[in-house]
């Protein structure tokens, strides 16, 4: 079991990390092999998903109100067209992201693959689109680079955010959308994790770490979202893509000379 020390460093970590470029799920992966932290149970790593949830709903309230209203209006249009090619990849691939992330083999790889990403998004001209001028084309892909980004060192937000500068979106609107496109996925894996969750049963003791976890993962994500904003707005995805770039090549470094706390890369 978790103690309550580890599970705010966790639920922080990866309430920080879901919304910054540099992936959730790769951060905690390192966490816990580099300081042999358990790896945590499925209750903890639901109530962790939900604590991020809760940060994406706060923050954009108005604008989920919004399409509450009008559930048919082009924001709620995009948002599911962007959503269906994230689901399929995850149900048909699913099986196979799991054993990737269980192995760790390939995590310097792929936060390589980030950074490059983040790089090369950058290194485009901004976009003017809005949500006027958005396609259903371009959900559409910003919706199948979520997809791929299930794997764990790819991070989520990173090429949500970046497939939409690819495809020309302003930089204010890029953000919003990509956070807004995080709803219905964190959504689905918390449910998808949680099926079978109710019927094991939680003891006191076992309460006190979930609670911890989400609360730190729910004040983390939300300060995340807020410092993202201002990044895509005044500030470079570059210094993300130069963090991510030195991880991978720790990482690989471990992998391919030491084998202290990764398996050979080959």
């Amino acid at each position: 079991m978790l103690s309550i020390f580890q599970a705010l460093i966790l639920g922080f970590v990866q309430g920080l990390t879901e919304f910054l470029p540099i992936s959730s799920s790769g951060h905690l992966v390192l966490l816990q092999r580099l300081f042999k932290i358990q790896e945590a149970s499925l209750a903890f790593d639901v109530i962790v998903h939900f604590g991020t949830l809760i940060a994406v709903i706060i923050f954009f309230w108005s604008d989920l109100i919004a399409i509450v209203k009008k559930p048919f209006d082009k924001l709620s249009v995009l948002l599911v067209v962007g959503t269906i090619p994230t689901a399929l990849i995850g149900l048909a691939f699913g099986n196979f992201f799991e054993q990737v992330f269980h192995t760790g083999q390939s995590l310097g790889i792929e936060f390589f693959i980030t950074g490059v990403t983040l790089w090369l998004a950058e290194s485009l001209r901004s976009g003017s689109k809005v949500l006027k001028e958005t396609s259903v084309f371009d959900a559409a892909f910003i919706g199948t680079m979520q997809g791929v980004a299930i794997l764990p060192a790819i991070s989520r937000s990173g090429l949500t955010i970046a497939g939409a500068l690819f495809r020309g979106l302003d930089r204010k609107f890029a953000a919003r959308f990509s956070f807004l496109l995080s709803i219905p996925a964190i959504l689905g894996a918390t449910v998808l994790e949680g099926k079978d969750l109710f019927t094991a049963g939680l003891t006191g003791n076992a309460l006190w770490p979930l609670l911890v976890g989400a609360f730190a993962a729910a004040l983390a994500g939300y300060v995340a979202i807020k410092f993202m904003l201002k990044i895509l707005e005044k500030g470079t995805l570059k210094i993300f893509s130069y963090y991510v770039f030195l991880l991978g090549a720790l990482v690989l470094v471990d992998q391919l000379f030491f084998n202290l706390f990764f398996p050979p890369l080959f």
